[in-house]
């Protein structure tokens, strides 16, 4: 195989693949109004929103009393219309609107929402599947959200083209108020956390976990993340989500570096980030070897130790350029260096989508950059005389873009 054939083998098989994405904000069908989509949740999403702000004086409060497609008009006009948009999210807006077939050129707003208007949820949900190329994705699933536990409670969902993720924020980083909303359910813990309360918290998970057949626990931490230290949640995990992440055989899914709220005006697009202790993943993991550990760090300086620290442990699966990390320089320079350091065995990317649109473009970027650098890394070994075939390259770039999250899960997929 030489490089011309080698780069068209290569492109052809990441285009073809069919993608596990395996950190998700969306929702199936049957939780209704908790899946987002469509032209305006599109134009209105956190990122853009912070940017438009980056423009204008209005008050936020102002603007977040608008309706949904008030504020997209506005966004629309400062964002594309009076300057070119260049930036990721902005970008990522024309590429949906590009793949699915729609005319770019006319920036034409009211034109997009006529067709979105045409299509059934049913039907836009089929589409976007199709047209990112997804077979399927991990949700975000929040039992302490009145919203969606009403529909785990009464409904629950047939997609299975949907997965599930039980969320534990609440429990970890706000427990002095999340033991009472545990006590009005019927599990008898207690503010102080005595034993009594981290048999019922087990129970807690255990019982979610088979209630959602939770793919992984997951939970979003701060940068000041610390285990062990003396505080509740250092003990929680310890006490409660270590053993039952074990005893269920679900990893622990931990996403690191998330200073919340620095803008509390912004709402969603108020976050910010910061660097982190890689030390407490190389702690978890080497005290608890029968645990399985997902990681995704949210600063840029955190990524090369991440990395070094998957290549001691087997039981840490890294994943995805998380957050603001989800920029094309970005994710080419993390992708580079974690194949580098780990070979072909990480989760290059997820889309940590918030609307289903998002599908395509995230995925339509990450593709040809995880193109990119899978060709450079191939050339490299080809120039040492090693030969490569088709079905090699399918079976890293199916491991890559799926199997390695289900092998990892201890799943034959």
């Amino acid at each position: 195989m030489d490089k011309q054939q080698l780069r068209e083998v290569v492109v052809h098989e990441v285009n073809r693949v069919q993608i596990t994405d395996v950190h998700t904000h969306l929702y199936a069908e049957n939780f209704r109004d908790l899946l987002l989509w469509g032209i305006d949740e599109l134009v209105t999403y956190h990122y853009l929103i912070a940017e438009y702000f980056r423009y204008s004086d209005m008050a936020y409060a102002d603007f977040f009393a608008l309706s949904k497609q008030q504020q997209a008009d506005l966004i629309w006009q400062k964002l594309f219309i009076e300057h070119s948009p260049v930036s990721e999210a902005q970008r990522g807006v024309l590429t949906v609107l590009a793949k699915l077939g729609l005319d770019v050129s006319t920036r034409d707003l009211n034109s997009y929402r006529k067709y979105f208007a045409s299509m059934s949820t049913t039907d836009y949900i089929n589409k976007v599947f199709e047209v990112a190329g997804v077979k399927e994705v991990v949700m975000t699933n929040d039992p302490f959200d009145a919203a969606e536990k009403q529909i785990w409670d009464k409904i629950g969902y047939s997609d299975s083209r949907f997965k599930a993720a039980l969320r534990i924020d609440p429990l970890l980083n706000n427990y002095e108020r999340s033991y009472i909303q545990l006590q009005k359910w019927g599990y008898k813990v207690s503010k102080d956390l005595d034993q009594q309360s981290i048999g019922e918290i087990k129970r807690f998970l255990s019982e979610w976990i088979t209630k959602m057949n939770a793919l992984y626990l997951a939970v979003s931490l701060p940068p000041t993340f610390m285990v062990p230290e003396d505080s509740l949640r250092s003990r929680i995990i310890e006490q409660c989500v270590i053993p039952v992440s074990r005893e269920e055989d679900v990893p622990f899914a931990m996403m690191i570096g998330v200073n919340k709220q620095v803008n509390f005006k912004l709402g969603l697009a108020g976050d910010s980030l910061g660097k982190s202790n890689v030390g407490v993943v190389e702690y978890l993991c080497k005290n608890y070897p029968d645990n399985k550990f997902m990681v995704t760090m949210l600063a840029k300086e955190n990524q090369h130790e991440l990395a070094i620290t998957a290549r001691k442990f087997r039981n840490l699966m890294v994943f995805g350029c998380w957050w603001y990390l989800n920029n094309p320089s970005i994710i080419d320079e993390i992708t580079r260096m974690r194949m580098e350091t780990l070979g072909l065995s990480f989760i290059p990317q997820h889309s940590d989508a918030r609307v289903l649109d998002q599908l395509i473009y995230k995925w339509t970027h990450s593709r040809a950059l995880i193109a990119e650098v899978l060709i450079d890394k191939y050339s490299d070994i080809l120039d040492a005389d090693w030969g490569l075939t088709e079905a090699e390259i399918k079976r890293d770039v199916e491991d890559l873009f799926s199997n390695n999250f289900w092998q990892f899960l201890g799943h034959n997929k």
